[in-house]
């Protein structure tokens, strides 16, 4: 499960509570960033392959929302897909508990 991630700050817009229609947005090679605010939009156009390579491998924990280099998540198979958590046991027990409600809080 994908959430977005604001390419400049590496921030989840999940968890800082920023809707799609209150980003910034920024259009680059045929594609439609996110952005947390305007000034991370700015900045990303300066070297926007330098920002992309920053998140490109970036995960956000289902049950937390915190930000972890995937080489740095625990990965598990649920309902035929793939899930990443920042590591800590207690994210993993409280997402078993309610899966549904935490998938569905990752949507964008």
């Amino acid at each position: 499960m994908e959430t977005p991630i604001c390419p400049t700050c590496n921030c989840s817009l999940v968890r800082l509570k920023i809707s799609r229609e209150a980003a910034a947005i920024s259009h680059y090679d045929d594609e439609d960033y996110y952005f947390c605010c305007q000034g991370c939009a700015d900045i990303f156009i300066t070297d926007p392959q330098k920002y992309l390579q920053e998140i490109s491998d970036l995960i956000v924990c289902p049950s937390c929302l915190g930000e972890k280099p995937r080489q740095m998540a625990v990965k598990e198979k649920i309902a035929g897909q793939e899930v990443y958590f920042c590591r800590c046991p207690h994210c993993i027990d409280t997402f078993r508990d309610k899966p549904d409600y935490f998938l569905h809080r990752l949507e964008w």
